[in-house]
């Protein structure tokens, strides 16, 4: 996947603290294809290192999360620590003086959401969060581009349908309890709160339902493999979208993730990661409008322009990229149908 490199040599730095989950990998490409320099990494597990040293050969490991926060030649560190640590350290890192790239969440309380929001205002720092579902998945960005253009007229309702694979014998201890990973619609489902203020253009929005349950985890009690949720933005746009652990084990990839646009002159339906029985390539657009039916391969079309509007939004005190008001929005509403999920009881 490609991205726009605007800047000049070694313009923009950056580094790594925490490694735990595997989206590190592709927040850290989208960063080199934007013109940005990796400089250092730290984690508490020297493998955890060894592994993204292999990958990232120009990295050099440090001993310590002081020795990276104390540089002054680092823009931009990116956080892939524990969820329930990304609050804090994204805090520290914009007190000391830089801007933070954190893996979703990005917060697991509405406290934490407020306290973000705060110190971004109060260093001006920027705090984004990864959320991949949308800029890393270039049919996604098509997608918005052709509603930004008219090509359905007013969108009036999304529809979101976003299975994971489970993978249980991958998966770390804190990946289990929700007061350490946020639980599956304050974690998974923050994609898809912002894909839905993405597409419908709203500031806000409204929980009018959400619930969980654990169907096949009985393990974990504490753990849920499904959630899903129904909410209405201040536009009157409605949403409806599920969560869930459960993609076959012959699906070819992790999740047959899919997206339903209706607006008042068209539907587009977003299929990212691949065709079932057709192609296990991803990035189709499935555009049905007044001009006709049209089935368009997204990719290549985009690239990725995130990561690039992202470094010149800490540059130059912008918001391309994505304004700091719509990601806490989207985590706030993740939380909150999070917190207030009817539990289903089986």
């Amino acid at each position: 996947m490609r991205s726009i490199n605007m800047l000049k040599s070694d313009e923009f730095r950056f580094s790594v603290i925490g490694l735990e989950h595997n989206h590190v990998n592709g927040q850290t490409n989208g960063l080199l294809q934007a013109g940005a320099v990796l400089v250092n990494v730290y984690d508490e597990d020297p493998e955890k290192v060894k592994n993204y040293i292999e990958k990232f050969p120009q990295v050099k490991a440090v001993l310590s999360e002081e020795e990276i926060l104390r540089d002054p030649a680092i823009q931009m560190i990116v956080s892939v620590v524990r969820p329930d640590k990304r609050a804090s350290m994204g805090l520290r890192i914009m007190r000391a003086g830089k801007h933070c790239f954190s893996d979703k969440p990005g917060m697991l309380a509405l406290d934490e959401v407020a306290e973000v929001r705060a110190t971004c205002a109060e260093t001006g720092k920027k705090f984004f969060i990864n959320f991949a579902e949308h800029i890393q998945v270039e049919s996604a960005i098509y997608a918005g581009k052709l509603i930004r253009e008219g090509a359905i007229g007013r969108v009036i309702h999304v529809t979101m349908l976003a299975p994971h694979r489970l993978i249980p014998d991958r998966r770390p201890a804190w990946f289990w309890d929700p007061k350490q990973a946020g639980g599956i619609l304050a974690d998974i489902g923050s994609h898809q709160f912002e894909n839905f203020l993405t597409y419908t253009s709203a500031k806000t929005a409204s929980i009018t339902s959400s619930r969980l349950c654990n169907y096949n985890n009985p393990a974990h009690p504490g753990f849920f493999d499904f959630g899903d949720c129904s909410l209405v933005a201040d536009n009157g746009a409605t949403g409806y979208f599920r969560i869930d652990w459960f993609t076959p084990d012959g699906l070819c990839t992790w999740g047959d993730c899919r997206s339903f646009i209706v607006g008042t002159e068209g539907t587009i339906e977003i299929r990212k990661y691949l065709e079932v029985g057709i192609s296990p390539e991803g990035d189709h657009v499935y555009l049905v409008n007044k001009t006709g039916e049209h089935r368009i391969e997204a990719k290549g079309k985009t690239g990725l322009p995130f990561f690039a509007d992202m470094i010149q939004d800490c540059i130059n005190r912008t918001d391309t990229a994505m304004t700091q008001d719509h990601i806490f929005e989207s985590m706030r509403l993740a939380l909150e149908a999070q917190e207030k999920a009817k539990i289903i009881n089986i």
